[in-house]
């Protein structure tokens, strides 16, 4: 469901400045991932509720969870997840640093505590330097603010991704679950801000997606 969320909190016009993301991995403990810190939170998995669950147990929002990445790494957010897959309930958040590399921030959900993070590797990620800022280009809606306006109508927010597939331009897709357990799939324009329920595709009717 959830791959590459994307909130930005710096304007588009940050991205700026060349160069290429380094071979380098950052750890809250050089001993490997077996050693990774816990989150505080943790989540019975449940494939049929799973995002209703981590949103309920996850007392960090996404905007919150985006100022903390930020904090540890400056730059613009280019994707952020809520995620039971690590040790505990993380949000996992991807950054394209001032240094224009791709730098990768896992915090504790219930306190934003900075779990791990590392340089990504060049072309692990699909979404490459040039591109992002092509993408976000003349974009007066940061992910930030998309997901806040996803939130102000559908409920919390559990993901924002910078979706451009299949598209003439660039959306804010914003995952959300209601009060109810029901999720939703929005869309919001990066320049007009307005929201909209996207569109339902094949995946989603295969695996009875509760879209409106």
């Amino acid at each position: 469901m959830k791959r590459n969320i994307v909130i930005a909190t710096v304007a588009a016009a940050a991205l700026i400045g060349g160069g290429t993301a380094s071979a380098v991995a950052f750890s809250g403990d050089s001993a490997g991932a077996s050693s990774t810190p816990r989150s505080s939170v943790s989540v019975p998995h449940d494939d049929v509720h799973e995002d209703a669950r981590e949103a309920k147990a996850a007392t960090v929002s996404a905007p919150e969870a985006a100022a903390a990445a930020l904090k540890a790494t400056p730059g613009t957010v280019t994707g952020i997840d809520l995620d039971q897959d690590r040790p505990g309930l993380v949000w996992e958040v991807d950054v394209l640093g001032k240094d224009s590399k791709w730098h990768e921030v896992t915090l504790d959900a219930g306190n934003a505590k900075v779990l791990n993070q590392r340089v990504e590797h060049e072309g692990d990620d699909d979404h490459r330097v040039d591109h992002a800022r092509a993408e976000l280009k003349g974009a007066t809606v940061d992910a930030t603010e998309a997901a806040r306006k996803a939130a102000a109508r559908y409920g919390t927010v559990t993901s924002v991704d910078l979706d451009d597939d299949h598209r003439s331009r660039a959306v804010w897709e914003v995952e959300t679950v209601s009060k109810d357990g029901k999720e939703h799939k929005l869309q919001v324009d990066p320049k007009s801000a307005a929201v909209t329920v996207a569109p339902r595709d094949a995946d989603d009717d295969d695996n009875g997606g509760q879209d409106d």
